[in-house]
């Protein structure tokens, strides 16, 4: 499997994931204020947790992809925004041929917005930088979800692992 099946997949599964935790919330009559929640003072708030995970796929795309996608830039103002700007991304990752992505070893030069540059390859990008970043936003996503008072657990976060799972009569 190539790293940008890999990641493709990753992105995907997390994406749903997040999707997931979100309708939870919704379901659970959480308002759209839970998007002001934050772990600390210094920490980004749920909303923009997730904004910037969501812009991890697109980052993603327009590095190695082939892509030129706009980044999530405004505010998302409520849960159902969302859900609709996950959706959006979701169908980008979906639609990206692997086969347009950059060769494995072909060099990214990224300069942050601190100044601070970076030169690797495509896939130490996805693996180094995009998919760290990505795993940790979606994580404090789910995290201020809970502190928020919404009921989740592990294989909430690990919801594609069900594609996985043996069913009873299967294990001997």
């Amino acid at each position: 499997m190539s790293y940008a099946d890999s990641a493709r997949t990753v992105f995907a599964d997390m994406l749903d994931m997040l999707d997931s935790v979100v309708a939870k919330a919704q379901d659970a009559g959480m308002n759209d204020d839970v998007l002001a929640e934050k772990l600390t003072d210094d920490m980004f708030p749920l909303e923009l947790q997730i904004r910037v995970a969501v812009n991890q796929v697109l980052l993603a795309l327009n590095q190695v992809g082939g892509k030129t996608e706009p980044l999530e830039e405004t505010a998302y103002r409520s849960l159902a925004e969302v859900r609709e700007r996950i959706a959006a991304v979701r169908a980008r990752i979906d639609k990206a041929d692997p086969a347009d992505w950059a060769d494995a070893n072909a060099i990214v030069d990224l300069t942050l917005p601190n100044g601070v540059r970076f030169v690797m390859s495509s896939e130490e990008d996805i693996r180094d930088w995009l998919l760290p970043n990505f795993y940790f936003h979606v994580t404090m996503a789910y995290a201020l979800l809970r502190k928020a008072g919404l009921a989740l657990g592990k294989m909430d976060f690990l919801s594609h692992m069900a594609r996985h799972k043996v069913a009873a009569a299967d294990q001997s």
